[in-house]
């Protein structure tokens, strides 16, 4: 049985998605602080949290950005705050998705099966790793390198670099993409992907090296080449 850790002071709500995702065969807890629920996620044993933005105490923001220092746990941010910039400050802290209030749990537990999906370990034989412009990468262990060196990314970024990689020269749409991440088609003003690819932009930058370049009004490609080159 899935594991996951619910941040939200709505002490209603947090009552309702129990019930809710017990049916579902998932076990939540619930705290109702931001501190609370950063000293109980760094505990270890969730396979994912679920963090909203308004908390008392610290918000989810800080929380998120705390926990980031120490757990890759994935996380789905939840937010009343309509506002674009609100949500890119999740994605920029390490949130793996975000969901707008209010939803309907259907759609929070397909987003919560998509992320699952996506950082769960293999029941099958392991993925072999990749390399290719100096980046290695390891599905199993979810480690990746560059260069040699150790790189730090969160899940969807590894996923997205996996995805690029594997698709080494050849452009990925946005929709391939999103589809892949998240189980939904891209939206023109959906901003989450293009801030996880800048944040591995930044994390895979070496002096003129430019691994991945965006296709205008296509997607992107992961290009060795310019690596190798430079």
């Amino acid at each position: 049985m899935k594991s996951i850790l619910l941040i939200d002071d709505d002490t209603e709500l947090c009552s309702l998605m129990q019930d809710y995702f017990a049916q579902q065969g998932f076990r939540i807890e619930s705290v109702h602080d931001g501190r609370g629920g950063l000293a109980r996620s760094l505990d270890g044993g969730f396979d994912l949290i679920i963090l909203d933005v308004m908390l008392p105490v610290l918000d989810g923001f800080e929380v998120l950005r705390q926990l980031r220092k120490r757990s890759a746990t994935p996380v789905i941010m939840l937010t009343a705050r309509t506002a674009q910039p609100d949500r890119i400050a999740g994605l920029n802290a390490g949130a793996d998705d975000y969901l707008p209030k209010p939803f309907g749990p259907e759609e929070l537990l397909a987003r919560i099966r998509a992320v699952l999906r996506r950082t769960g370990k293999p029941d099958a034989a392991p993925a072999q790793e990749v390399e290719s412009g100096g980046v290695k990468l390891n599905p199993l262990t979810g480690e990746a390198w560059y260069l040699g060196e150790a790189l730090e990314v969160t899940s969807i970024e590894f996923d997205i670099l996996e995805i690029l990689v594997r698709s080494s020269g050849r452009t990925v749409s946005r929709d391939e993409l999103t589809a892949a991440l998240y189980q939904r088609r891209s939206t023109p003003y959906e901003r989450s992907l293009d801030v996880h690819i800048s944040h591995l932009r930044k994390k895979l930058e070496r002096e003129e090296r430019t691994l991945i370049r965006t296709i205008r009004g296509v997607g992107y490609v992961f290009s060795p080449g310019c690596a190798e080159g430079a």
